[in-house]
């Protein structure tokens, strides 16, 4: 399930990051497995960067407040986000899958089943540097605005295309979701847009409405992990 969020930084909190990563120092050759790093043409912030946990800190938050993106991703656990740089010179990330498995700080290991992408650039900034995700439809490329973000399965095959012209900013992470498979998770977040759909129109304390408001916390009761 490929599901796209905008505005989920606000203009202060974009502003604030990208001032932060002006002044940070980039690397390359970082957070790839041995064929991923095969593809990996880009640069990252080192794990040592003394801005590193206020930035993340920041992205979670705006997260965090996204009803939309918990409603698709149902999270359970989330890598800490990392920041990535494309520029003609470290341009692109060819095609590849994520590794099922991350290790989190506390020593813990975290399944991943959504990855996720917030751009940190506007479209305009940059020539080049879709994000490609293939599924069983074909491929899906993918430019967002700055501070919007998009989600899909960590099973994919996606690359991101080379940036011929000035740098692109963004952010990536990984979640393990309450929901392991990716068919309940689009079919509970299809029912819970209807639901709130409802809500608007018929009111909360409608019969029909609790009724279905019950099913679908005893489908995510049925199909969660937890």
């Amino acid at each position: 399930m490929l599901v796209t969020f905008d505005d989920i930084l606000t203009a202060d909190e974009l502003a604030a990051v990208r001032s932060q990563l002006s002044r940070a120092p980039w690397s390359t050759g970082l957070s790839a497995g041995p064929q991923a790093m095969l593809a990996k043409k880009n640069q990252q912030l080192p794990e040592d960067y003394a801005g590193l946990p206020d930035l993340r800190r920041l992205v979670m938050r705006a997260l965090n407040r996204s009803p939309l993106l918990l409603s698709a991703a149902l999270p359970h656990k989330v890598v800490p986000p990392n920041f990535n740089r494309y520029t003609p010179e470290h341009s692109h990330y060819g095609w590849h899958t994520d590794s099922t498995l991350r290790y989190l700080p506390d020593g813990s290991v975290l399944r991943t089943d959504i990855s996720a992408t917030l751009f940190l650039s506007d479209p305009e900034a940059y020539e080049g540097g879709e994000l490609c995700i293939e599924d069983t439809y074909g491929q899906h490329p993918v430019k967002l605005s700055a501070g919007s973000l998009v989600i899909y399965p960590s099973g994919s095959i996606h690359e991101v295309r080379p940036v011929t012209h000035g740098e692109r900013l963004a952010c990536y992470l990984f979640m393990q979701s309450a929901v392991k498979d990716t068919e309940c998770r689009r079919q509970l977040y299809e029912m819970d847009q209807a639901l709130m759909d409802l809500r608007q129109r018929c009111g909360e304390g409608d019969p029909a409405l609790v009724r279905l408001t019950g099913l679908y916390n005893n489908l995510v009761r049925r199909w969660s992990e937890c």
